[in-house]
């Protein structure tokens, strides 16, 4: 099989205050035609970096050494018209957050456009009718109503598909994906891999796979190339690698799945929140007047309730209706129906009844790089609830601070810190820390795992149940992975556009679901491959 792509020898290496760290140390691979190579590794082995190198994308602050050929053409040290020619024509990339890789101000006809106009000289009706064929291939409905539609307009899958219809426009020969499915739903991340796999067999492409998620890897990639601390530490076909892993790395990868149950609710145990018959419906106003047309049915109905010790699962598609229950029953946006927490009924409670609850409901958030404030230090972030609410027992904030650090496995020497000097499993951390450090009786944890590594992700899995274990706390648990809620759920609700589809045990529904929907959802989490 001819190379469409070699590398040989990779280093890059990053100037700073006249030092220079090394991100890539000598890296080979190849990737051949029609084949598809998977770059696996957890944040910061390099597998980005690596892949930004085969056409000069990383600025002037790097130091790239060895080789990059492109179909037998070098990359490194070539003139801008070279590179110019072959990014986004020749080779194409796909991101992983399609928000901050469309321009907001910009219709989706304008952002294809602008690739169609600069490498084949389309415009006007030649390039409408390519965006429409583009938009159709992936999958796209009706795309003719779409092709003024901005970003923030489509939903997260629909968003990635735009992004792959850019990165095809110009019919590359090689399509580098760098995580484009971590942050979608079980569902549309079955639709989006199946439709690379499809478009590289139809477009005859070769795909650069990059991901932390061996599970994608298994379903689609021909070849695997392991990565830690920017080296490839094993490589080769990919069952042979999942079958017969050589190095303890590549053996700590595959063995790193959340798993297990939670520890049985106490004989008892009294019951934190429930609901009946909440109701969510965002009014639609129109005119001057802002008379009420219709409703946005956010949720419908829902019933619910959680005891102290016991998590309840949440899962559904985006858009659900998942966050906006969660953010209903914390009684931080208007409902409809009876919330009772911890026997007192909370729906007509005024601002300043509630406020004495806050410490007693917690969140933590998906994304631990945007829930901390940079300009504060760790011990900040985790002490500002105690200064709205004080002290629960009386201690100093300094004292609790330290002692909810160790409880979260953080060392308290580094309270002095702020959050880009952590890793994202200690962001997280210092999340669920500003959380614990009120000692409340129910917590929500929206999507807490879905932006870390596998094996940052069983971590925060396992301190997660002994903290709940430790403290009888009640649990909220949104996610879309199906596997991190079996592992954390004693029950569970099935939400799709704002219905409870299904309710029961945790373990029941996974074992027996009666709704058509759970069955699809949980076909596209635990898919085996070749199924």
């Amino acid at each position: 099989m001819s190379a469409t792509l070699e590398v040989r020898n990779l280093t890059v290496g990053f100037r700073q205050d006249g030092r220079v760290t090394q991100a890539v140390k000598g890296v080979s691979f190849n990737v051949g035609r029609g084949e598809t190579v998977a770059l696996v590794g957890e944040s910061g082995s390099g597998k980005s970096v690596t892949a930004l190198s085969t056409v000069s994308l990383l600025g002037d602050s790097a130091e790239v050494g060895g080789s990059v050929l492109y179909n037998g053409e070098e990359m490194i040290g070539a003139n801008e018209s070279v590179l110019r020619k072959v990014r986004g024509n020749d080779i194409s990339f796909i991101f992983q957050e399609p928000m901050t890789s469309l321009n907001p101000l910009h219709t989706l006809e304008k952002q294809l456009g602008e690739s169609l106009a600069l490498h084949q000289g389309l415009t006007g009706d030649a390039a409408r009718a390519r965006i429409l064929e583009l938009l159709t291939k992936v999958g796209i409905r009706d795309p003719e109503t779409r092709l003024g539609a901005y970003p923030h307009q489509l939903s997260g899958g629909q968003r990635q598909r735009v992004m792959i219809a850019m990165a095809l426009a110009n019919g590359p020969d090689l399509l580098i994906a760098d995580e484009p499915t971590t942050a979608l739903d079980v569902t549309i991340q079955a639709q989006i891999l199946e439709l690379l796999a499809e478009l590289k067999q139809s477009e005859d492409m070769s795909l650069l796979f990059i991901t932390h998620d061996l599970g994608i890897v298994r379903r689609i990639a021909d070849r695997v190339c392991v990565m830690k601390n920017g080296e490839i530490v094993e490589t080769g076909p990919t069952e042979t690698v999942f079958a017969n892993p050589q190095h303890p790395y590549t053996q700590m990868l595959l063995s790193a799945e959340s798993t297990g149950h939670p520890e049985p609710v106490r004989p008892g145990a009294e019951d934190v929140v429930m609901t009946e018959n909440l109701r969510i419906w965002f009014p639609i106003q129109r005119g001057f007047l802002k008379k009420t047309v219709g409703y946005v049915k956010a949720v419908n109905e829902a019933n619910l309730s959680v005891r102290a010790g016991e998590t309840l699962g949440i899962v559904g598609e985006s858009g659900s209706g998942k966050t906006t229950l969660a953010l209903a029953i914390m009684r931080l946006i208007h409902s409809d129906g009876k919330i009772t927490f911890r026997g007192s009924d909370i729906r007509n409670w005024k601002t300043r009844q509630l406020r004495r609850l806050r410490n007693e409901m917690q969140i933590v958030f998906q994304d631990p790089y945007g829930s901390l404030s940079p300009r504060m230090t760790c011990e900040q972030i985790i002490a500002e609830g105690l200064n709205v609410h004080g002290s629960p027992d009386g201690r100093p904030f300094r004292t609790l601070v330290e002692e909810v650090m160790t409880e979260v496995g953080l060392d308290p020497a580094m309270m002095h810190r702020y959050p880009h000097e952590f890793s994202g499993g200690q962001r997280q951390r210092i999340a669920i820390a500003r959380a614990m450090v009120l000692r409340p009786r129910l917590v929500v944890l929206d999507e807490p795992t879905s932006a870390l590594d596998m094996t940052v992700q069983v971590q925060i899995v396992n301190l997660l149940r002994d903290l709940q274990r430790k403290h009888d706390l009640a649990y909220l648990f949104i996610s879309h992975d199906l596997k991190v809620v079996r592992a954390m759920s004693h029950k569970l609700i099935v939400m799709k556009q704002g219905d409870v589809v299904e309710a029961g045990d945790a373990e029941s529904v996974f074992a027996n679901p009666q709704s058509t929907y759970t069955r699809t959802l949980l076909a596209a989490a635990f898919e085996t491959p070749g199924a």
